[in-house]
C-alpha cells in the first residue's frame, strides 16, 4: 500500500532498495518512533498500481517460496507449508502483525504463518513517503515495511494483512471494493475490512496446494 503521488517517481528507488536489502538488515529508510507523527488534516488520496510494483510484489513472493522450499526439503510430506516470520523489528505493530497472521491462518489451509527463528521474511517499521510495502533482495530474502503515517490514516490491521497477502502470492488490485483485502487503500480510509474475500482465500490455497508445486508453476 504505497502513497500514489510518489508511485511513479519512487518505484524505481523502491526496487533498488529492495535489491540492496537482505534478511536481517534494516531497510534503508529513516525510522523513528510513531509518537508525534502528524495526522490531523491529512487527506489520503486514491491508490494506483503499476507494472513495476507488480513485479516487485511477485519477486517478494518468489523469494519467500525459495526460502520455504529449502526448509521443506527436510519434510516433503507435510500437508501445509509453514512460512516463518519475525516481528522483532516492528515492535509498534506487534499486535497488528499477530492479528493479520491469525486472519490468514484461519482463512487458508495450505500455508501457515508462524513467528520464529530463521525467518523467511521480517517486518520492519518506520517513516517512508512511499507508505507500506513488501520488498526483496532477489536472493531468497525479504521484508515488509510498515509506515507509521499510513497506518494512522488507514486501518492498521488491514494495511498489515494486505502486505502479508503479498507474502502469500496475491497482487495489488486497488480498483477493487473494500470487501477485497488486496484493494488496499483504494476504497479510502473509511474501509475497515481486514479479511480476505473468498476469491483471495482460494487463490492463496491454490498457490500453496500440494506443497510448493503449484507456486513454482505460477
Amino acid at each position: 500500500m504505497r502513497h500514489p503521488k510518489v508511485l511513479t517517481s519512487a518505484l524505481a528507488t523502491a526496487l533498488g532498495l529492495g535489491l540492496a536489502a537482505s534478511l536481517g538488515a534494516a531497510p534503508a529508510v529513516a525510522a523513528s518512533a510513531p509518537t508525534g507523527v502528524p495526522t490531523a488534516g491529512n487527506t489520503a488520496v486514491a491508490y494506483a498500481g503499476s507494472a513495476e510494483e507488480a513485479k516487485a510484489n511477485q519477486a517478494f513472493f518468489d523469494a519467500v517460496v525459495k526460502s520455504v522450499a529449502k526448509k521443506r526439503a527436510a519434510a516433503p510430506g507435510a500437508a501445509a507449508v509453514t512460512v516463518v516470520y519475525s516481528a522483532a523489528n516492528a515492535p509498534s505493530f506487534r499486535s497488528q502483525i499477530s492479528r493479520s497472521t491469525q486472519i490468514w491462518n484461519s482463512s487458508v489451509v495450505n500455508v501457515r504463518l508462524v513467528e520464529g527463528s530463521n525467518p523467511d521474511f521480517r517486518y520492519y517499521e518506520g517513516n517512508d513517503s512511499r507508505g507500506s510495502y513488501a520488498s526483496t533482495d532477489g536472493h531468497g530474502s525479504g521484508y515488509i515495511f510498515l509506515d507509521y503515517r499510513q497506518n494512522q490514516q488507514y486501518n492498521s490491521t488491514r494495511v498489515t494483512a494486505h502486505e502479508t497477502g503479498h507474502v502469500l502470492g496475491l497482487p495489488d488490485h486497488y480498483s477493487g471494493p473494500c470487501s477485497e483485502l488486496m484493494s488496499g487503500g483504494g476504497p479510502g480510509t473509511s474501509c475497515q475490512n481486514a479479511q480476505p474475500n473468498s476469491q483471495e482465500r482460494s487463490r492463496v490455497d491454490q498457490l500453496w496446494r500440494n506443497g510448493l508445486a503449484s507456486a513454482f508453476k505460477s
